[in-house]
């Protein structure tokens, strides 16, 4: 047998292992590159494109510029210390871009998640009323004399630490909320705004329902990808916030559908 054949047998039969050990340092890390991948499997940048090609096929991983994301599923959801570091830059700028948006809003909801911590870091000193569903949230505020913090109660999740359940929809149903800070794991023109677990959908549902305006703030990553459970459709938007490395392209077939896009 030809040494290439031999050489492209075992990279065949080692494929799918290969994959998982792609999959895994992804979603541990939260991103990975094309050239460390290679090093680390002693495989040629080919065949981990090859890979990576295969895993976002199957809705796995997202893409982008030599780099690679895990895609949030039913399945996988990241925890809190993955997050944060992940697109830190991005974050920061979506934040501070999210911040000026608040204009003459008294009511606020700040979603879950590590970009809706940093726009909570963010608000300028005056008065506030702060709905949240997030105990990382609710705690950084709690020393601010300015702000009053409203934390909703119900179902703590240990990855995130967000709190979910018909405890938590039935508080935040009996609000009024000038403006919400919205995050989603997943969002597409085709299916809307996705997030894997369905108790965490009812929330941020519920949130959109109860507030006069909604911006949306995520990573570009997260855009023409889809989770488990829609809670939202972009129409529901007046503003999405997002970082630079969503083609203009795309933010104009999202514009078309009613939002203001803002990439920072």
């Amino acid at each position: 047998m030809r040494a290439d054949s031999t050489e492209a047998t075992l990279l065949s039969m080692e494929r799918p292992d290969r994959q998982r050990s792609i999959l895994t340092a992804a979603r541990s890390e939260g991103r990975v590159s094309v050239s460390d991948l290679s090093a680390r499997l002693g495989v040629s940048v080919e065949t981990v494109r090859r890979d990576l090609s295969a895993l976002e096929s199957k809705g796995l991983l997202r893409r982008s510029y030599g780099l690679a994301y895990p895609v949030e599923t039913a399945a996988y959801e990241s925890d809190l210390m993955t997050r944060q570091g992940a697109h830190t830059g991005e974050k920061e700028r979506i934040a501070a871009e999210a911040v000026r948006h608040v204009g003459d809003a008294e009511t606020i909801f700040i979603d879950e998640g590590y970009t809706p911590q940093l726009i909570a870091r963010g608000l300028p000193p005056r008065r506030f009323r702060v709905v949240t569903a997030s105990l990382p949230i609710a705690s950084l505020l709690a020393d601010r004399d300015d702000v009053i913090v409203y934390l909703l109660g119900g179902r703590l999740r240990g990855n995130t630490l967000g709190i979910v359940d018909h405890w938590a929809t039935e508080m935040l149903s009996a609000f009024v909320i000038d403006l919400a800070f919205i995050g989603a794991n997943a969002i597409s023109r085709e299916h809307g705004l996705t997030t894997p677990d369905p108790a965490v959908a009812q929330v941020k549902a519920t949130a959109i329902r109860v507030s006069k305006r909604r911006v949306f703030t995520g990573v570009s990553t997260k855009f023409g990808v889809t989770s488990f459970s829609r809670f939202a459709e972009v129409t529901d938007f007046d503003i999405v916030i997002t970082d630079r490395r969503l083609s203009s392209s795309e933010a104009r077939r999202i514009s078309a559908l009613g939002p203001v896009v803002t990439r920072v």
